[in-house]
């Protein structure tokens, strides 16, 4: 090889060296504005930046949707279609998923969600008297109706959908999976086939007679659909299976440099390479991603990617990507076969894909295992 050739090699390695960077977040220069940061990720064609997505409801919350989808058939036999990204967008607009509350492991909700008293004074302008039906027991108070819980039930019409979803004996809806629950099946009425743009809007306009309310709840479910993406896990179980759900429920989540950590999305710092910083970004890069994901499983990674690949069981690259299994680690590098220069990692979902977040601007997504360069094989940890 020519000098001139070596030097050209030198060079090229240098750069991707410095690029190989960009889940380590080791900082360099220049930072360009979180406003710049924001509009470029909620422009990226990879998914919703910020909202819209499994990413802004807490996990608990979540489970519960889809708990819901699961039982409604044992009391709506005949209703189709109901997906969680449905319950979903109702809740967002009623309770924005009961965020800020806490949710504990059985459901319950504490704080409660209470609505306005609804006795005619105009507050949150209601200007009709409903009259008190449960004595309090729900709304806490026996003077007027007030709406309850996530998905804001009145007492009155939570008497006739409220069931127990979680087991406990008691038609609660303060709890997470008994309002989903019960939410489900009011949607689905007496056998609606909410696959039917019509009758999923008339669903919708029970939970309030107003066309500007069902075009917002249609607007969420829809972005919600497009999010909800995730791949088919009936074959993987155990904690394997909560790694990966726990990764795949942070889709929608700006990349932020330096971002995220084992207890979740955060602000991180300047600056990638290319001049992209994530201090004015709430979110993940590809280590934090990873660190998050199997923390949920009491397993503590090292925070970069490079050094990500020294834990676990080692997959060569040369035994390509069909020896990647559920759950494992997939690794990048400038130089296949130098973990030194790993510079990106994912988590393998099967099926030639693996959840991701790829580059500053873009968000955590699926991607083809195929979608970065230098595959460095994998590891794995489960």
């Amino acid at each position: 090889m020519s000098r001139r050739g070596r030097k050209a090699k030198w060079v090229f390695l240098v750069v991707m060296l410095l690029f190989a960077a960009v889940c380590c977040a080791a900082p360099v220069g220049n930072a360009i504005s979180a406003y710049l940061a924001l509009t470029s990720a909620a422009q990226d064609d990879g998914g919703i930046a910020e909202g819209g997505s499994a990413a802004d409801i807490p996990p608990r919350m979540l489970t519960a949707y889809k708990g819901a989808v699961q039982q409604v058939s044992q009391h709506v036999p005949k209703c189709r279609g109901m997906r969680w990204p449905v319950l979903a967008g109702i809740a967002k607009v009623e309770s924005n998923h009961a965020v800020g509350r806490n949710i504990a492991d059985n459901g319950d909700i504490r704080p409660r969600i209470y609505g306005v008293l609804l006795n005619g004074s105009g507050q949150g302008g209601n200007t009709t008297v409903f009259t008190d039906t449960d004595n309090g027991r729900w709304d806490g108070t026996s003077s007027s109706e007030r709406a309850v819980g996530p998905f804001q039930f009145l007492p009155s019409t939570w008497e006739g959908v409220g069931k127990d979803a979680n087991g406990d004996q008691q038609a609660d809806p303060h709890n997470a999976d008994d309002a989903a629950l019960g939410a489900a099946i009011y949607l689905c009425g007496n056998g609606r086939d909410l696959t039917q743009r019509s009758q999923l809007k008339a669903a919708i306009f029970q939970f309030n007679q107003s066309n500007e309310y069902v075009a917002n709840v249609l607007g969420w479910i829809d972005q919600y659909t497009a999010a909800a993406k995730d791949p088919d896990l009936k074959n993987v179980t155990g904690t394997v299976r909560t790694v990966i759900e726990a990764a795949l429920s942070q889709q929608g989540v700006p990349y932020s440099w330096g971002g995220g950590n084992a207890n979740g999305k955060s602000r991180g710092i300047c600056c990638s390479p290319s001049g992209k910083s994530g201090a004015g970004i709430n979110g993940f890069d590809c280590s934090g991603l990873t660190q998050y994901a199997y923390a949920r499983v009491g397993i503590s990674l090292p925070r970069v990617a490079a050094a990500q690949a020294g834990v676990g069981k080692r997959i060569p690259a040369s035994l390509g990507t069909s020896a990647l299994k559920a759950g494992d680690l997939v690794f990048y590098a400038t130089a296949p076969g130098r973990d030194q220069t790993i510079y990106h990692v994912g988590i393998y979902v099967g099926s030639g894909k693996m959840i991701n977040a790829p580059r500053p601007g873009a968000v955590v997504r699926l991607d083809s295992v195929n979608a970065m360069s230098g595959f460095a094989g994998g590891a794995r940890l489960l």
